[in-house]
């Protein structure tokens, strides 16, 4: 996507056959700084994840694929050692599918060839991963649209249809267009009227933060919402329809994603709106059994939620603390929204009921995949 006229993937590298490194764009100095981080070792890598300087399903999982790359660099042809970064690697978050998926991907591209070529096998099947994320993203967006614009016909003398998302599952979270904000992105180039309610999202807010971002330098309508407001804005006839990513789904389809996420499904099922998620394949995980309580769910620090960021009047990013010191927190960072409370799934494939059957009726090739 463009950020003041330039186009950006969200990882990337360059000067491969000089020097080992890695670009990011620094999410964590978002909205009030656009700055490229680089990443020169697997450390950095897994720290890059853990502390969110990259965050979103696609987008640590395209940073753990060239992590592999470095990987392959550092471990100078030993197995035991590159398997000992690629399990660093895919501990670093522990919700996300895409992470594991590329991690274990590139091992099973390096594990039984010549050491000789790691490094060669590694940054090639990284730039793939990259270039696969930003694909299935677009052909998101392109079956997405789909619905916005079946919306927009019913609505009388052009009004807009109104969007809500929840988090930020924009070209930030993915190697490019993201997932939920595809369709957005792709029916506001056709000039299908649309309006985006953003969720802030707390504790890290990166719907207020990055979502809106986004929407503002692809010049879509948008309002920024605190969070409990979007089953007022639902019960009032303020919502068409709500679209959400995933850091991992189910076969069944039940939905792992930013905590909140399970609220506003419930407020969409009793309002009667549309609740669809989108996710590229990748985020597919094909053995989680119906309902996805084996799926670990990341408890984050206290400190997310005791303090908050923010600019002060002086241009200085500040933080401050929100509470009494001696107050606890808990920092859940995900929830499962199940497949009942969800519309349908907007795929690369296509859109499917959030079913086993309708998964599978798309992923028919992935069947040997789901055998434990």
């Amino acid at each position: 996507m463009n950020v003041d006229g330039k186009a950006y993937r969200t990882v990337w590298s360059d000067n491969e056959t000089t020097s080992f490194s890695v670009k990011i764009i620094d999410q964590k100095k978002l909205p009030f700084s656009f700055e490229v981080k680089e990443l020169l070792s697997v450390s950095d890598v897994v720290r890059s994840i853990t502390e969110m300087y990259v965050r979103g399903a696609g987008c640590i999982g395209v940073t753990a694929a060239y992590g592999m790359w470095l990987a392959a660099h550092e471990s100078h042809g030993d197995p035991m050692l590159l398997r000992s970064f690629a399990d660093s690697l895919m501990s670093s978050r522990p919700t996300a599918n895409n992470l594991a998926w590329a991690v274990e991907r590139q091992l099973s591209e390096l594990i039984n060839a010549d050491p000789i070529d790691w490094t060669e096998i590694a940054l090639n099947e990284a730039k793939l991963i990259a270039d696969e994320d930003a694909n299935w993203c677009r052909r998101i967006g392109e079956n997405g649209k789909e619905l916005l614009f079946d919306l927009a016909k019913n609505k009388p003398d052009d009004q807009t249809v109104n969007i809500l998302t929840h988090c930020n599952a924009g070209w930030l979270a993915f190697s490019d267009w993201g997932s939920a904000t595809a369709p957005i992105y792709a029916a506001h180039r056709e000039d299908i009227p649309i309006h985006v309610w953003v969720d802030e999202t707390r504790p890290l807010n990166q719907g207020s933060r990055l979502t809106a971002w986004e929407l503002e330098k692809e010049g879509v309508p948008h309002t920024v919402i605190a969070d409990n407001v979007g089953g007022h804005l639902m019960n009032t006839g303020k919502v068409d329809i709500v679209i959400t990513g995933t850091d991992r789904t189910t076969r069944y389809g039940d939905v792992v994603n930013k905590i909140g996420t399970y609220l506003k499904a419930l407020a969409a099922h009793d309002n009667g709106i549309p609740f669809y998620v989108a996710l590229p394949s990748s985020t597919f995980d094909w053995k989680a059994s119906e309902g996805g309580l084996e799926i670990p769910i990341e408890e984050r620090s206290q400190d997310e939620v005791r303090k908050m960021e923010g600019l002060s009047s002086s241009g200085e990013l500040l933080s401050v603390e929100l509470t009494m010191p001696s107050v606890s927190y808990a920092n859940y960072a995900f929830d499962v929204t199940p497949s009942r409370l969800v519309t349908g799934l907007i795929t690369e494939r296509g859109v499917c009921d959030a079913s086993e059957k309708g998964v599978m009726e798309l992923f028919s090739d992935k069947k040997q995949l789901c055998k434990s």
